[in-house]
């Protein structure tokens, strides 16, 4: 199984999850989305699978900076436009483990997924 951790390199919760997997001895490869960005079918298979509620981070800073019109009226459709114009706004790490992909990291269920 090949995995694909995507993220920003310098967040605390991604570098949290890389040790989890580094620690497990579990290879994965890195997509810093910030950098690199995210192209715009693999964030609508994102969405289509896990939701843009789940995938849209509305607690981060570039998110609270948006105007108020930005804000309002969100949709599948504005998540996905304003994740793709402003990459930080993706909930992060997202962990693509083949079969699916896990957002976030808690310890406990990345123990469960690679059980």
């Amino acid at each position: 199984m090949t995995l694909t951790m995507y993220g920003i390199k310098n967040c605390d919760t991604v570098a949290k999850a890389r040790k989890w997997l580094e620690d497990r001895g579990l290879a994965y490869a890195f997509h810093d989305y910030k950098a690199l960005g995210v192209e715009r079918p693999r964030l609508e298979a994102w969405v289509d699978e896990l939701g843009w509620e789940v995938l849209l981070n509305r607690a981060g800073t570039t998110f609270r900076k948006l105007d108020d019109a930005d804000k309002q009226d969100l949709d599948r459709e504005k998540a996905i436009s304003l994740m793709l114009a402003n990459p930080s706004m993706i909930k992060r790490p997202v962990l693509d483990i083949g079969e699916r992909r896990l957002v976030g990291f808690k310890p406990d269920l990345y123990a469960a997924a690679f059980a």
